[in-house]
């Protein structure tokens, strides 16, 4: 491992967020944990992070986050790991205008603010790495996941571009696409199927119960389903590296789907997709 670094991590309450915090923490990294809700930060703070709340939703929340980051640091801030995003499932059809833009307040749109406010910080620094947390889904797209598919997408475009703009800075960026992983991901995103989404008044009602029983299936929904420290082990590579990867698989079903996007027809792939 190389020099102790702070990296600045959003969505640290559970799941991916929180075991790469402790893993980082554990190899002698300076980990500033954020979560939405108060009583995260203080479950964080008591377990020995520097703890902020960050809610992305909020231009205020970010902008005030990376003040006290900056505070806790003396303005130094070697790397940000994009983490936090929640799924709102549903068919494309009965996703409204206002429920999309609600997916991509977060997953999107504050990521990219709170992301904006550090470029200036490590330009001046001389270095820096930007890790985004994507996903199977923003290299394919899979039914009743249209927005979280958006938002993914969305988000690998516009670190894509971020890469070119940034060549020659030493800010290196990078994105982590995982498959399946065991967190609390499926529980919160059913919580928001029941508050947003009509089943009863819709096309999709049929197949909307498959959905609804693998969303509160306890455990690994799917095969191949990895732990979070498997993130977590990408996330160290992408901040200590000398040359870190573009893009980071994690799961077979990532490596699966990237190379099958390669050589199929799309017709092909699209079969094989609604299958899953």
């Amino acid at each position: 491992m190389g020099l102790s670094k702070t990296i600045l991590i959003t969505g640290c309450s559970s799941g991916i967020g929180y075991t790469t915090a402790v893993e980082l923490k554990n190899r002698g990294h300076k980990v500033i944990a954020t979560a939405r809700k108060s009583e995260d930060v203080t479950r964080l703070a008591l377990a020995g992070f520097a703890a902020i709340q960050l809610d992305l939703a909020d231009s205020v929340s970010i902008q005030q986050a990376v003040e006290q980051a900056l505070e806790i640091t003396d303005g130094k801030i070697d790397a940000l790991f994009n983490n936090a995003a929640f799924g709102q499932p549903g068919a494309v059809e009965d996703l409204s205008r206002d429920l999309l833009r609600f997916q991509f307040e977060t997953n999107f749109f504050g990521t990219h603010e709170l992301t904006n406010l550090l470029i200036p910080i490590m330009r001046k620094q001389g270095h820096g790495r930007i890790i985004y947390n994507s996903s199977v889904l923003g290299l394919v797209a899979m039914r009743y996941r249209g927005a979280y598919n958006a938002s993914k997408f969305a988000l690998e475009g516009l670190a894509d571009t971020l890469r070119l703009e940034l060549y020659r800075t030493n800010i290196h960026i990078s994105l982590i696409e995982p498959g399946p992983i065991l967190s609390n991901f499926r529980k919160n995103s059913y919580m928001l199927y029941k508050q947003n989404i009509d089943p009863t008044n819709s096309f999709h009602k049929e197949a909307y119960k498959a959905m609804e029983a693998r969303l509160q299936k306890e455990g690994a929904a799917v095969a191949f389903t990895l732990p979070s420290t498997a993130v977590a082990a990408k996330v160290i590579h992408a901040l200590e590296a000398k040359r870190p990867k573009i893009r980071y698989y994690v799961t077979v079903p990532t490596y699966l789907f990237a190379f099958l996007k390669r050589i199929l027809p799309l017709s092909w792939l699209d079969t094989l997709l609604r299958k899953v």
